[in-house]
């Protein structure tokens, strides 16, 4: 059961597809590991340290839904943070708590496997843009 006392997990960085590799690199230079990940349903490429807590992610289909708002997001704002993630025990408790504030989902996965995982992302309050995320995986 992840620790009831919520906590930053990691920051998401969302990068042109052909700036992806440059911008890990220059993490890597920093000491910080990837795992490349290739969420084909998503349309994305994802490059995490989950440990470190770094994520950068580029669209690769962008006719999937999840692709095309990280376009629009590419388009809109350009490279940069795309989300601050958040670890809670309890994801729809704290979606209750950011819709008092004004905020609304605009993304919600389940994901099962060795360490399910929930991922609620809300629309930016007040220029913040934060993820919800519940999982048993360490780190």
């Amino acid at each position: 059961m992840p620790d009831s006392v919520p906590a930053l997990h990691h920051v998401v960085f969302c990068v042109h597809r052909e700036h992806q590799d440059g911008a890990a690199d220059f993490w890597r230079g920093l000491g910080f590991e990837f795992i490349d990940i290739d969420l084909v349903e998503e349309g994305l490429r994802v490059l995490l340290d989950w440990s470190r807590g770094i994520e950068v992610i580029s669209p690769t289909d962008p006719s999937r839904a999840e692709a095309t708002e990280v376009v629009k997001f590419l388009e809109q704002q350009g490279e940069g943070v795309y989300s601050v993630v958040v670890r809670t025990a309890d994801a729809d408790a704290s979606v209750s708590i950011a819709e008092r504030y004004g905020a609304t989902v605009e993304f919600r996965q389940h994901r099962d496997g060795t360490f399910p995982l929930d991922e609620v992302r809300l629309s930016p309050l007040h220029g913040m843009s934060v993820t919800i995320l519940v999982t048993d995986m360490p780190g």
